[in-house]
């Protein structure tokens, strides 16, 4: 029991740090990377989602994966609030239903797919292979996002998956030097792995942070959404993991993803946040990229 109430508070606390996070990089989500990086809020936003992470990982410790993963949609749940208050008023109807949608289905997806298996690590033509792959997709979604006009939903799904093979990649390397020793950090594969992580982690809060620019609470969906998915993707694909889901259980997740896209509309409609620029300081308002 007592595993179990640690494991509750530290998944509260995760998804308080993400939450806050995600709302201080909304207020600013407006700015190009030259004037982000003068904003000292900026610098706690990327504290508060680094001791989210490792929080998460802490929790690992006390509990299993299946009861912290679907206590991810906290994030949401929070993140939505705190931004009614930043902007002074109450959750709209719209973005109560909206989020109920969503955190049902986000849930249920979690707790219907899940994966068993040996849990291998990445091969070295495997690493380079989904680290190149990774990139395309990600700078395609990117572009697609910057495009005049275009959702901000694709830039989410770019930060969701950059996310989601930055820890793939993280595992990788933990679990490698782990077993071989710290001498395997010397490796060229290596090395390209701590490059590629490095990297896909700036990517992916950089790309987060631009979704935000039309409001919070639906791109934060969507990269709730996409982390999970790609994460079981790549166990399947690569990690030599299988679906521990019947065909009862497939439908029941397919309804589960169709509530949670009709929860991600309604957040889209809803723009919980209200415009950047009226938030940020005047003289850091820009519309450069």
């Amino acid at each position: 029991m007592t595993d179990l109430i640690i494991t509750i508070v530290l998944c509260v606390a995760v998804a308080i740090a993400y939450a806050a996070a995600a709302l201080i990089q909304a207020r600013y989500a407006h700015l190009a990377v030259r004037e982000l990086i003068r904003v000292p809020a900026l610098w706690l936003a990327l504290g508060l989602n680094g001791l989210g992470a490792a929080l998460h990982v802490t929790s690992l410790g006390f509990g299993p994966l299946s009861l912290i993963q679907p206590l991810g949609v906290l994030t949401l749940v929070i993140a939505v609030p705190f931004a009614a208050m930043a902007a002074k008023r109450r959750v709209t109807r719209l973005e109560l239903s909206g989020m109920t949608n969503t955190v049902i289905g986000l849930a249920g997806l979690a707790l219907i797919i899940t994966t068993t298996g040996p849990g291998e690590t990445l091969t070295s033509g495997e690493l380079i292979g989904l680290a190149a792959a990774t990139a395309a997709v990600v700078g395609v979604l990117s572009l697609k996002g910057r495009r005049p006009g275009a959702s901000t939903l694709w830039e989410a799904v770019a930060g969701g998956m950059a996310y989601s093979v930055c820890s793939a990649l993280c595992q990788t390397v933990v679990v490698t030097v782990g077993d071989a020793g710290p001498a395997t950090l010397l490796r060229p594969v290596t090395i390209v792995a701590v490059i590629a992580i490095a990297v896909f982690a700036v990517v992916a809060t950089l790309v987060t942070q631009r979704s935000y620019r039309d409001g919070l609470a639906a791109p934060l969906a969507v990269t709730n959404l996409v982390n999970p998915a790609t994460a079981t993707a790549i166990g399947v694909a690569l990690l030599g993991e299988n679906l521990a889901t019947t065909p009862v259980e497939m439908v029941i997740a397919l309804v589960c993803a169709v509530l949670s896209g009709f929860g991600v509309t309604q957040l889209s409609r809803a723009r919980d946040v209200v415009d950047t620029p009226s938030l940020a300081p005047r003289e850091e308002v820009s519309t450069s990229v």
